[in-house]
């Protein structure tokens, strides 16, 4: 955008101009034209303010950005499969002027959700890919990341979390709170992100949003309350009363864009007066002021409510629950007050860096643009013009042809092109500044990535990644597409954390890993459409672990004189097993007292046993939750070496103290959720109890039977058809990754069995 030039002039009109709107207005709810003329006017006199911080006049109050960044919201939304996270923001999107028309996903029109942009996801109905838009709503900008339900993709919502300073947590007013409901929240507590819930689906039968707010209470342990109460349910549901207004919202229009305000309905009044009194109730426990208010009889105004409620929810102690049902267009436009009204700004949020220069010390991020760059790439794309790194910028600005440098490599990087997303679309920008989502082009980087400007050494914490739990064996048909299978591969394992790729040392197979087999047959397809290689996939193999389970002792001297310098070195000390589920999953300890064993070799017989723990005996799986302690040793002044002591160390486990250990495999148990009419109940919950699992709930859901259950992953291959048949295609269920866990003793002799037998045919 053309800079206006630095003289006094325009730096008086700029004062004159931004003071003209400092107050922030809640107007009446626009048409989407008018939005969105609104919002554009508003983008553009935003950057305008975000580029003129030296033409400022000197005696302002207020720092330039301050405005703006009170103006911005980033949020995600989040929640179970089916719960409409999808429909929910293409609503959003639409009435904030960003998309003219509305499309349904898997839509009869072929064209499906905006944010849905991968013909997969068109396809088979379900979001993939975290997607990332902006749009404008009421003068204020909010950047949106709609990320997938299935568990599958877990590492989309961690990472979107990770970088947002708020959340939509989406319930279905039938489903209630299901186990990814559970899943995502978890994620948010990790993350200390403030949210908001949205029961949506009031227009369907069996519709009950008491009983989801019940839920979310008892098994999220959310303290929450209804901001809001339905008017009718189901095909009666007509509009909705805002209990901190008191008013009611008719939503008219073919795609419910004109909002009708009324008074509440005389039928409503006791109700709407009682479910108020609540709220009121549960924000004074956690907010002092309205606490005072509530407890001295003062009248309580709508300012008052509302501002006590935005207090709550940034400090995370409240979460107002909204409600409505997107695919009807009723209940949006509130939620999207509730956005701007409650969520927080990116500086009412704290974020910190570890200073690299301070020993990693923790620095609070102040979330201002004149401070210096700091920006995380959390998310990678290969597009068709190279890599696309999503970056979230904690403080600073950065501009098109600037250079920055990648603290976690050292490379100093000239930024050549800087772009807003809306979904797979891209707008050129020319700069960006703190509490932003943008993304670069041409920047060669790792997810997780932090840039600084140079002037500072800070690097942002990393998130969680999950460890995949299934692994397939795959290879092209043909030999000539080698290049193409190996480039797709590579460029997913880049784009997805939680997808692995390794070779089978014993095979000579390539191996890829995930999160279970949606995962993987999702990535199978994709190398098929988008590289155009055939790929013959072999019989999925779970992810097991072995470890040890008592204490043994070794004492193992290498020694080999073959003419020249030998090699010579002893260890001696003794491996015991971890608690299952330590964070740590192998530790070594030197206990050596004296100098028997040079230091400069304790790191070569470390690296010795971390090698042989990477395949145990029984069946060649790592070892995991083990112990090594180094007490004693000897060398040889001539003869040892680091490649001795390494060699020690692995003979010492594999030879000596790994089978006295008496290790056990670990297998991974999945959290399995299965819904299910009663009537077939007894047949499901037979059928668990045949693939060893074990039933820890079952909870009763109108006609429905809930149960949830542990069960080995190895027994679930091929569930899906099986739960359909039994339940005449009427049952559903989800799986989660739970923990790795020993087998039992039969298994294991069939498991070292299979496995001795497959090494006898090679």
């Amino acid at each position: 955008m053309a800079r206006f030039p630095r003289s006094p002039a325009p730096r008086l009109l700029y004062t004159l101009f931004s003071s003209s709107r400092t107050t922030p207005t809640k107007s009446s709810p626009q048409s989407p034209s008018a939005a969105l003329l609104q919002g554009n006017f508003h983008l553009q006199s935003r950057q305008f303010s975000a580029g003129g911080n030296l033409a400022r006049a000197k005696d302002d109050k207020e720092p330039w950005w301050k405005e703006s960044m009170e103006r911005l919201r980033n949020i995600g939304i989040s929640a179970h499969i089916d719960s409409g996270k999808t429909t929910l923001t293409e609503r959003i999107l639409f009435y904030t002027g960003r998309i003219h028309e509305i499309h349904e996903v898997r839509g009869r029109d072929g064209v499906g959700a905006k944010m849905d942009s991968m013909d997969l996801e068109r396809e088979k109905g379900i979001t993939i890919q975290s997607a990332a838009t902006s749009c404008a709503w009421k003068d204020y900008q909010i950047n949106i990341i709609d990320t997938p339900g299935h568990v599958d993709f877990t590492v989309e919502v961690e990472r979107a979390l990770r970088v947002l300073d708020g959340a939509i947590l989406v319930l279905c007013s039938v489903g209630g709170v299901q186990s990814q409901s559970i899943t995502v929240d978890r994620q948010m507590r990790r993350y200390e992100v403030p949210r908001l819930a949205f029961i949506n689906k009031l227009d369907r039968m069996g519709a009950d949003p008491w009983k989801v707010l019940d839920q979310a209470r008892s098994k999220l342990r959310h303290h929450c309350a209804a901001v809001q109460v339905p008017m009718g349910l189901e095909d009666q549901f007509q509009g909705l009363v805002d209990l901190v207004q008191l008013t009611a919202y008719y939503f008219h229009g073919s795609n419910g864009e004109k909002i009708v305000t009324g008074e509440v309905p005389a039928d409503m009044e006791t109700f709407v007066a009682e479910k108020r009194r609540e709220l009121i109730e549960l924000v004074s426990e956690v907010d002092d002021k309205l606490g005072d208010m509530f407890l001295s009889d003062e009248p309580i105004s709508s300012g008052d409510l509302e501002e006590a409620i935005r207090r709550a929810t940034v400090a995370r102690k409240f979460i107002p629950v909204f409600m409505g049902s997107a695919f009807k267009n009723k209940g949006v436009q509130p939620l999207l007050d509730g956005v701007l009204s409650y969520l927080p700004c990116p500086t009412e949020v704290s974020n910190y860096a570890l200073d690299q220069k301070n020993n990693e010390e923790k620095v609070i991020l102040s979330g201002n643009p004149d401070g210096p760059l700091v920006a995380l790439a959390f998310k990678l794309e290969e597009g068709r013009f190279g890599q696309l790194t999503y970056l979230r910028i904690y403080e600073g600005v950065i501009r098109k042809g600037d250079f920055i440098i990648n603290v976690n490599t050292g490379k100093k990087i000239k930024v050549p092109r800087l772009v807003r997303m809306h979904s797979n679309e891209m707008e050129d920008i020319q700069e960006a500044h703190a509490g932003q989502i943008v993304a670069v082009f041409g920047v060669d980087c790792a997810s997780g990535d932090t840039f600084t400007d140079g002037s500072v050494k800070y690097t942002m914490t990393s998130m969680h990644v999950p460890e995949p739990v299934m692994s397939l064996a795959v290879q092209p048909v043909s030999k000539d597409s080698g290049g193409q299978f190996s480039k797709a591969l590579n460029r997913f394992q880049k784009e997805d954390p939680t997808f692995r790729v390794g070779l089978d040392a014993e095979s000579g197979q390539t191996i890829i890993s995930g999160m279970g087999e949606l995962h993987l047959d999702i990535y199978v397809e994709r190398i098929r459409r988008e590289y155009k290689v055939d790929a013959t996939v072999g019989k999925p193999r779970v992810n097991f672990r072995e470890a040890v389970t008592k204490r043994a002792e070794f004492d193992y001297l290498h020694k080999k004189q073959s003419g020249g310098q030998g090699q010579y070195g002893r260890v001696i000390g003794y491996i015991e097993p971890l608690p299952l589920g330590s964070p740590a999953k192998f530790e070594f300890e030197n206990l050596l007292v004296g100098q028997a064993i040079p230091s400069n070799f304790i790191p070569a017989i470390e690296k010795g046993f971390k090698e042989a723990a990477n395949s145990g005996s029984l069946i060649g799986h790592p070892v995991e939750y083990l112990r090594v302690v180094l007490t004693d040793g000897a060398s040889h002044a001539v003869d040892s070496s680091e490649l001795a002591f390494k060699m020690a160390a692995i003979y010492a486990f594999r030879q000596q103290c790994y089978a006295a250990a008496k290790p056990v495999i670990l297998e991974p148990v999945m959290l399995v959720e299965l819904k299910v009419p009663t009537e077939f109940q007894g047949s499901v919950a037979g059928d668990i109890n045949k693939r060893k699992g074990m039933i820890v709930g079952n909870d009763q859901e109108g006609d429905d039977s809930v149960i949830t259950a542990h069960v080995p992953l190895n027994n679930m291959f091929g569930y899906s058809t099986a739960l359909r048949s039994m339940t005449q295609g009427k049952g559903e269920f989800t799986m989660e990754y739970k923990e790795h866990a020993p087998v039992s003793q039969d298994v294991q002799l069939q498991l070292v069995k299979t496995h001795n037998a497959g090494r006898g045919a090679e």
